[in-house]
């Protein structure tokens, strides 16, 4: 699951589990047995509905079905929280395992883990399911970002990008950002000139278009695949060394 901490879900799914444990209500006396048709938990109601406000988020992910899926009986107000997250916490423990012998054991990208400028600017929006809006504010970010690293206001986006790229040499406010040092090689100038392509791909072909067609948002997938897009000239941004005027 993309993002998703498997082994902290894994523990919280295992607490609801043990919390929900059932125990039949049914009383003896006088020789006789009184069947009350309902049983309880382990736990109180209480804990069990504090700690379902954190499971139900991760049953939201693992088995997005579960509310209407599961059948909900009418012995405990928990039974349908419970098969879930038996259901859920199997899954996560047999992931890698069923995508392996499924056929479908591809490398996933875990938003997250990109470049913290990218992240840290889709983060709220991407979690609340805006991915539109994610994409743009992670644009803005690295714009941003890149122009603290050199040091520049007055130009911005695929501008700013092709004049720190360039691979000519650094003029009075105008640094440059180098990928490699500057050997006069055609690796050198391949690196300049890709950074530069890169750039004005993602703010010509991404960023530029939000601001004109229709505002709907976009899929979970092609937002994900945009924001790697962009962790991948963020990272060379930030891992260029930097060459100014002398």
């Amino acid at each position: 699951m993309t993002g998703l901490n498997s082994e902290w879900a894994i523990a919280e799914l295992d607490k609801l589990i043990d919390q929900t444990v059932m125990t039949n209500n049914s009383r003896s006396g006088d020789g006789m047995t009184y069947i009350t048709h309902k049983s309880s938990t382990k736990s109180p109601d209480a804990e069990v509905t504090k700690q379902a406000q954190v499971v139900e988020k991760i049953l939201d992910r693992v088995v997005p079905g579960w509310r209407t899926e599961i059948e909900l009986r009418n012995t405990n107000r928990w039974t349908r929280h419970r098969e879930a997250a038996i259901r859920a916490k199997e899954e996560l423990l047999r992931q890698d395992e069923v995508r392996k012998n499924l056929g479908d054991y591809a490398p996933e990208i875990s938003a997250s883990k990109l470049h913290p400028w990218v992240w840290s600017g889709a983060a709220s929006l991407w979690q609340s399911g805006h991915y539109r809006s994610a994409v743009e504010d992670a644009a803005k970010k690295l714009n941003a970002e890149t122009q603290n690293k050199v040091g520049r206001r007055n130009v911005s986006e695929t501008k700013l990008f092709q004049e720190s790229f360039n691979a000519e040499p650094p003029a009075a406010g105008r640094p440059r950002l180098r990928r490699m040092k500057d050997d006069g090689s055609d690796t050198y100038r391949s690196m300049q000139r890709g950074a530069m392509a890169l750039a004005e791909g993602i703010y010509a072909g991404i960023r530029n278009p939000f601001n004109h067609e229709d505002p709907h948002d976009i899929d979970e997938q092609v937002g994900l695949e945009y924001l790697a897009a962009l962790s991948v000239l963020a990272r060379w941004v930030d891992e260029s060394e930097m060459e100014v005027a002398k």
